[in-house]
This record gives C-alpha cells, structure tokens and sequence, in this order.
C-alpha cells in the first residue's frame, strides 16, 4: 500500500490536479463570450487592476458586519500558505521531487504560530458557516467537503511531523492525494479563479467609466 500511495496514486493525483486546473482556467479565460458593443468611457485594464487589488480590502461600511470572515479568512489563507511553501518537511519535498530547487524554510516558531492560525482560521470559518443563517443556507455539500478535507490534511501533516511512525506520513501524503484529486472540481478552485474572476468584473465596470 506504501508504495501506491508513494508512487502510482501520487502521480495520477497530481495528473488529475494538474489538467483540471489548467482546464478550468483555460475555459474561464478563452471561454466565448458575446461581443461588448458599449463605448468604452474609461479604461477596462485600470478596472481590472483597480478591482484586483482593492478586494483584498473589505469596504469600510461592510467591515463591521464581516469582520469575523475577513480576520478569519486571512489568519487561514496566510497561516496555510506559510505552511505550504515554508515548512521544513514541504521546502525539502519541493526541491527533490518537484521543482529541483528549494529555498530557506521557516523558523519553527512560526511554523507553529502559522500552524495555529491556520486551524483557527478554518474553525472560525467553517462554525460561521454551520451557525449563521445565511452562510448555512446558500452552502452545500461540496462547502463542507472541501473544509473538513482541508482539516483533515493539515491535522495529519501535522502528525507527520513527528516522524516516529511511516505510517504517519502515508496517511498525509494519502489525504494530500485526495485533496488533489477533489480541488479542481470543487470550490477549492477558488486558489486559482479569483484573480481572473476579478479582474473580469473590474475590467467590465472600468470600460464602462463604473467605479468597483
């Protein structure tokens, strides 16, 4: 089973993660649309910009009523990213099976602070969507899925990390397959559409002289 899971099934999860990536961006970007035919009154690629940078700040007068979602929010999608790229065990596993090069890790410190975040962000987020009204009724299964398998393969990498017991490792890197193989078909792909999706709408109000 350790060598599937190290060799064959690693391999098809990263094919599968790859092409439906990829897939999806290309038909997101190339996909048809119908002509604009409007004047343009401004310009549609300083929308575009102007809309992908400023989302990452919410608005002032929404603040207040999301402010758990967005400290939430970026104490998980920072604290995960430190983890991705950053943490000892994943900068090796990069330079030696994937990318050829590495870089220096994070100090353990913050390995454990973004680690910290990371799940408390996630908690925080997925309790708002269980226990808010609104939140609760426009999620779906694929909502929950994609949460509780991102938990899952933080929590067994976590595991992994003491290193006593290969076992271990096999069931992160078996959860992190899964993972790959589930992400392009689910809201997961959000990692990879939001610029596009932003900048599409923000292209679209600019053109049309619309602040976003």
């Amino acid at each position: 089973m350790g060598s599937i899971i190290d060799g064959s099934l690693w391999y098809f999860s990263l094919t599968v993660f790859v092409i439906g990536v990829v897939w999806n961006l290309v038909r997101i970007v190339f996909g048809k649309r119908k002509a604009d035919f409007s004047i343009p009154r401004d310009s549609a690629v300083a929308g575009a910009l102007r809309t992908l940078i400023s989302r990452f700040i919410p608005d002032r007068h929404m603040l207040p009523r999301i402010s758990l979602q967005v400290v939430a929010g970026y104490m998980f999608h920072l604290g995960l990213f430190v983890l991705l790229f950053f943490a000892a065990p994943h900068v090796r596993f990069l330079d030696e099976h994937i990318l050829g090069f590495g870089w220096s890790p994070a100090p353990h410190w913050l390995f454990i602070v973004s680690a910290q975040f990371a799940f408390l962000g996630l908690i925080m987020l997925w309790l708002h969507r269980v226990i808010n009204v609104v939140s609760r009724l426009i999620s779906d299964r694929g909502d929950h899925i994609a949460a509780i398998l991102t938990f899952v393969v933080m929590l067994t990498g976590c595991l992994a990390l003491l290193e006593t017991f290969n076992e271990l490792r096999l069931l992160h890197r078996l959860s992190v397959e899964l993972w790959l193989i589930y992400f392009p078909f689910s809201r997961l792909m959000h990692a990879f559409t939001f610029v596009p999706s932003r900048m599409f709408t923000g292209a679209w109000f600019g053109r049309r002289g619309v602040g976003s």
